[in-house]
C-alpha cells in the first residue's frame, strides 16, 4: 500500500512540476511554489527531483536546490527509522 501511494505521489509530483514549467514558458497562471515544495513534502520528493533535471525547472532557486534533496533526507531517514523500529519489536 505504501509502494502505490509512493509511486502515485511522486509521479502527481512529476506532472505538476512539467505543468508549472509548461505554464512558465507561456507566460501562464502557475503553480504556487508552496504547492510544489507541498508535494515534494507529501512524499514526491524523488518526482520533484526527477522533473526538477529533466525540465531544467526550479534549479536556480536555492529553496528547491536545496529544500527538495533536504525533504527527500528527511523522508529516508523517517523510514530507516521506521524499519528500524520494526525489525527490533
Amino acid at each position: 500500500m505504501l509502494l502505490k501511494y509512493l509511486l502515485a505521489i511522486n509521479v502527481l509530483t512529476f506532472a505538476v512540476y512539467g505543468v508549472d514549467k509548461w505554464k512558465a514558458r507561456r507566460g501562464r497562471w502557475r503553480v504556487p511554489e508552496a504547492t510544489l515544495l507541498g508535494f515534494a513534502a507529501l512524499g514526491g520528493s524523488v518526482g520533484a527531483w526527477l522533473a526538477m533535471q529533466l525540465f531544467r525547472h526550479k534549479t536556480q532557486k536555492k529553496k528547491f536546490r536545496y529544500g527538495v534533496p533536504a525533504i527527500f533526507v528527511l523522508q529516508l531517514a523517517a523510514v530507516v527509522f521506521f524499519l528500524n523500529t520494526l525489525i527490533r519489536h
